[in-house]
């Protein structure tokens, strides 16, 4: 799963309303606005500081004198050194985050759950709003069934692909 900063607001919207509805927290009807925002800061903060490892890692690169066909190896290695979770573990950071938050935040009047309940609807969440690179990929597997997989033209057209389609699903 991969956190694309169109879809933060979206999220944190849900988290708030799903919690509320379900009676896990309460909040009042005038601080729901900034709970909705307390929730997309984190994410974006997580956003913040995975650009930073990006950052370090592109400098990496260029001091180690590597190609572009290593980031992944020198950004996990980047991430390992600073701490900072990626993929999976890094959406089950964020959600730490947000449920930590939950219980110190001066806009949620009170959090009735217990962490794992809480945990679980805001990880199904993610989950759903998230859950879209498999199935883009899929979809631009389907589109190119004419290359052959593998050849440098199939490569080329396949990133097209993919942009194009989190373009039209409002990703990036």
């Amino acid at each position: 799963m991969r956190l694309y900063p169109k879809v933060i607001p979206t999220i944190a919207r849900e988290v708030v309303q799903t919690l509320m509805q379900d009676g896990d927290v309460e909040v009042e009807t005038l601080r729901i606005a900034d709970a909705e925002m307390d929730m997309a800061a984190i994410m974006k903060e997580y956003l913040a500081a995975e650009e930073r490892v990006n950052a370090a890692t592109r400098e990496a690169l260029e001091r180690r004198g590597y190609d572009h066909s290593r980031f992944n190896q020198v950004k996990r290695e980047m991430a390992d050194v600073r701490g900072f979770k990626m993929g999976d573990e890094g959406i089950e950071y964020v959600i730490g985050q947000m449920i930590e938050f939950l219980l110190i935040s001066r806009n949620v009047e009170e959090v009735f759950s217990e962490d794992h309940v809480l945990r679980k609807k805001v990880f199904n969440i993610f989950k759903k709003h998230l859950d879209v690179d498999e199935e883009i990929d899929r979809e631009a597997r389907a589109r190119l069934k004419h290359l052959q997989e593998g050849t440098a033209a199939w490569d080329i057209e396949y990133q097209k692909t993919v942009e194009l389609l989190r373009r039209s699903r409002g990703l990036i």
